[in-house]
C-alpha cells in the first residue's frame, strides 16, 4: 500500500496557465501537462539558482524528491519546445 502523497509547499497560481506557439491554434496542438509542484521545482533551482538541497527545505520535501520532479518537468518543458507542443501548468 502506498504512502500519503506529502504536501508540498508552491507558490500560489492565481490560475491555470498556458504556452503555446505563436503561430497554431491551441486547439491543433498536443498539450505537455506540467503540474504546479514540478514547475515550482524548476523555478527555484533554474530561475533562482537555490541547490537541491535548499528547494527540498522551501517545499519541504526531500532532496530526491525535488530531483525527481526536476527531472520531470525539465524532460515536459523541452519536449514541449522542441515539438510544438502547448505547456498547460496547473494545479491538481
Amino acid at each position: 500500500m502506498p504512502r500519503c502523497k506529502k504536501h508540498r509547499c508552491c507558490r500560489m497560481l492565481e490560475a491555470e496557465k498556458v504556452f503555446k506557439p505563436r503561430s497554431t491554434p491551441l486547439a491543433e496542438l498536443a498539450v505537455a501537462e506540467i503540474l504546479l509542484d514540478e514547475f515550482e521545482a524548476v523555478r527555484l533551482c533554474d530561475h533562482d539558482q537555490l541547490s537541491q538541497i535548499a528547494a527540498a527545505a522551501r517545499m519541504g520535501v526531500s532532496r530526491g524528491t525535488v530531483q525527481r520532479l526536476l527531472e520531470t518537468g525539465r524532460f515536459k518543458i523541452a519536449d514541449a519546445l522542441l515539438h510544438d507542443k502547448a505547456i498547460h501548468i496547473h494545479r491538481r
